[in-house]
């Protein structure tokens, strides 16, 4: 059996989280399919420019926080979450069928793109298998989970420098693997961590593949010069090496634009009857937070609007949702 929802929506940060306070608020059973929770505005220390939610106390509000209050609220109106990564979308006689890289599926009427800029993938086997279960995206979201233990960071600019460096306080050991013996990292953080006794700088090297069980176990780096093979065990592995627009699984549904970006209307709609779309991988212009929060309420509505012309409903009037 196939789960079934009214919509689905694949994101989880600003617009996807606000696309599911409004379509759980229509009653809408929403199911919110991610890999991380807050995407770029994780990356945010300090916020100036959301209206309502301002401090002049350096570093508050973050950008995690304003996503856990998103995330909260999309959660108390019912919306559901699952962890992981879409890889296909099939159109089906009742609406669309969502599977992800682990091979679960699920079924909706509508859905709704919001998953931003992705990060890049490390392509290597087991990274898909242990995303949520040991690999993460995101040092700021899962750092304390990683109190105690062994981690690896993968990368070599200021997101993978800046995450060893805050793994480093709540993990024992952090092992920073690199594919060059040069950092495009900013100097002073750099040698902030060359300095911690808990940053081992694994160079030269990149991984091959990432094994375990339930969980991640261990990670098989290769040295590019030597060809060499080496199997450190750890409890999670830290992907850090940049973001793109991961347009592959739905370029046969929507129009992209030159800019690898999904061409919507002012209504949210993309040229595909019941596939909506908001935030960063969309062609509307001006890639801020409350932009995609705005996008992703737009696009829950029409979603609504459209389940119910679906259902012979009266959806909500166009001059107020």
């Amino acid at each position: 059996m196939t789960d079934q929802y009214d919509v689905i929506i694949i994101g989880g940060a600003a617009a996807g989280l606000t696309s599911a306070i409004y379509t759980c608020r229509k009653n809408l059973k929403t199911l919110v399919i991610t890999v991380d929770v807050g995407g770029q505005t994780l990356l945010t220390n300090h916020i100036e420019n959301y209206p309502g939610y301002f401090t002049e106390a350096p570093g508050y509000p973050s950008g995690p926080k304003l996503m856990q209050t998103f995330e909260e609220q999309a959660k108390h109106f019912g919306a559901e979450f699952v962890y992981g990564k879409v890889n296909k979308i099939e159109k089906t006689d009742h609406g669309f069928l969502v599977h992800l890289t682990n091979g679960e599926k699920y079924e909706s009427k509508a859905i709704i793109l919001a998953y931003g800029k992705v990060p890049r993938s490390l392509d290597i086997p087991g990274e898909d298998k242990f995303i949520g279960r040991g690999v993460s995206t995101c040092a700021t979201c899962d750092a304390p989970i990683m109190k105690n233990k062994v981690v690896a960071v993968v990368g070599g600019g200021n997101s993978a420098v800046e995450a060893a460096e805050l793994l480093a306080s709540f993990a024992t050991k952090v092992y920073l693997i690199h594919r060059r013996d040069a950092f495009r990292a900013d100097e002073i953080t750099l040698n902030r961590i060359k300095a911690n006794p808990k940053i081992e700088f694994v160079l030269n090297s990149i991984p091959i593949e990432i094994k375990g069980d339930k969980f991640v176990k261990f990670l098989v780096v290769e040295n590019v010069n030597s060809k060499e093979k080496r199997e450190i065990e750890l409890n999670g592995v830290f992907v850090e090496i940049g973001y793109i627009i991961d347009t592959g699984f739905v370029k046969e549904f929507v129009t992209i634009n030159e800019s690898n970006e999904i061409v919507v209307n002012n209504a949210g709609e993309t040229d595909y009857p019941g596939i909506f779309a908001a935030g960063d991988l969309t062609n509307v212009p001006y890639k801020q937070t409350i932009i995609s929060a705005g996008e992703g309420a737009r696009a829950g509505l029409s979603a609504y609007n459209y389940i119910m012309k679906l259902e012979g409903k009266t959806g909500a009037k166009l001059d107020w949702g």
